[in-house]
């Protein structure tokens, strides 16, 4: 992660210089280039958006370039197991872009018509701008104008839904203007943006949560004559982040860099709220939690676990009935939860009781995970003493038998789900002026109801 102040970003037409010295001078072909900026957007976009939440992307691809770097950024994408859609309303002539365009169609990747996109921008979770590069000048003509402008305003349309799609722009916001930003204040917002070469000088006024720069290509002899300060790009990465990741919330609205002092009247709103930042951040496993419990005598353990599911009834996870754990809130159903998201400096402590969830739900949870994760809990070793690993792959193999593929597994009566039912919630903010906020809420039994009072 570099400091953005340390970076050199590039006039015009330093861009279009640099541009012309990589083709001319340093030997790459069009091709390679676009290949490598592709690749790179691909990379950035699948640190921070997994696949298993960000599962339909649509890739925008205008007549010219970055066009050509979107194509090849959805190619690698579709490898990556995304499931990838086209909009390339004018197509290129030249073979380079023919050749992409069939790549992608060999993929089965379905191209999009402008008509089809009416009422479906919504419906992807992932929209990656690749309309305009650093050699656009003017006002964006049609059909081009429509689809920026409908970008624009798409969080506007989005207000009722719980996710709205996340914009990415390659390498300059299309319509922005390369050196001065947005200038009307109406255009794109992107919540990345993935630089290339070196960030432009409307990068400085970029304040998404996510700036990448790609294209790990640039010689020594190009940063020597333009005295270029780019980023170190770790191990075999093709992009790097520059600058901390930002927190955004449903409104795409930067939080002030100071402490949040926001306050939601339900918890279970201000938690999903927080979750949902983390989540978005890009922030490895914001759904591990501690768990702790204790025995009947006070004895208090911990350990991580997985949140399954929080709504209004409480927190989920799952568990073998037989572990330590599992004994434990037998005897003493008294428990706590702490999440800690370290880049965010938050945490949220939560206390109450916990009750086992219905068999139904047990259910549904067991047969939602993948097949060699059902085949682990049959094997009902949680908190024994074995042997040996190898029992445990002797086991294994045996049960991989005992079900092969198509069979359905049966879930162990003594693996289900627990849910811990809050009585008290505490949101903790760092700051660093070393102020920290803590947000308490405890719940009240008002005629017969559960309500909930906060307190700072």
């Amino acid at each position: 992660m570099e400091n953005p102040t340390s970076i050199t970003y590039l006039t015009q037409q330093q861009a279009a210089e640099i541009d012309q010295l990589l083709l001319s001078q340093s030997g790459y072909t069009i091709d390679q280039l676009e290949e490598l900026a592709g690749l790179s957007v691909a990379a950035a976009i699948a640190e921070v958006y997994r696949q298993s939440e960000y599962k339909r992307v649509l890739v925008i691809c205008g007549p010219g370039n970055n066009g050509g770097d979107g194509l090849v950024a959805a190619r690698h994408l579709h490898h990556f197991r995304y499931d990838v859609c086209i909009c390339y309303p004018e197509r290129a002539p030249e073979p380079f872009y023919k050749g992409l365009v069939a790549q992608l169609e060999s993929l089965s990747a379905p191209f999009l018509s402008l008509e089809s996109l009416s009422e479906e921008l919504l419906d992807f979770d992932i929209l990656v701008d690749a309309i305009f590069d650093f050699s656009f000048q003017g006002n964006p003509r049609p059909p081009y104008d429509d689809l920026i402008r409908r970008l624009a305003s798409l969080r506007e349309n989005c207000r009722e839904h719980q996710k709205s799609p996340k914009i990415i722009s390659v390498d300059v916001p299309s319509g922005w203007h390369v050196e001065d930003g947005d200038i009307s204040g109406e255009g794109i917002k992107p919540d990345m943006l993935v630089s290339l070469t070196a960030p432009k000088l409307c990068a400085k006024r970029f304040d998404g949560p996510h700036h990448f720069l790609g294209g790990r290509f640039v010689p020594p002899s190009i940063v020597s004559k333009y005295e270029l300060k780019l980023p170190p790009y770790p191990g075999t990465s093709m992009c790097v982040r520059i600058g901390e990741p930002t927190c955004v919330d449903q409104t795409g609205v930067s939080p002030p860099k100071r402490i949040d002092k926001s306050v939601e009247a339900d918890p279970f709103v201000q938690f999903q709220k927080w979750f949902d930042v983390a989540s978005e951040a890009g922030l490895k496993d914001p759904d591990a939690m501690a768990l702790s419990t204790a025995t009947k005598d006070g004895k208090p353990a911990v350990r991580m676990v997985q949140l399954k599911k929080v709504d209004q009834g409480g927190f989920v996870w799952c568990s073998n009935y037989s572990s330590r754990k599992g004994g434990e809130l037998s005897e003493n159903p008294h428990a706590a939860l702490l999440f800690y998201w370290s880049a965010l400096n938050r945490q949220v402590r939560v206390e109450g009781f916990v009750q086992k969830v219905s068999d139904e739900e047990s259910e549904e949870y067991f047969h939602s995970r993948s097949r060699d994760i059902q085949i682990t809990p049959t094997l009902g070793i949680q908190s024994m003493v074995i042997p040996g690993r190898e029992v445990v792959y002797q086991q294994y193999k045996e049960m991989e038998g005992k079900y092969p593929e198509g069979t359905t597994i049966p879930r162990p009566q003594n693996w289900g789900g627990y849910r811990l039912v809050p009585e008290r919630f505490e949101f903790w903010q760092g700051d660093e002026s070393s102020v920290h906020l803590r947000l308490r809420y405890f719940v009240q039994d008002i005629d017969g109801k559960r309500e909930w009072r906060h307190v700072k």
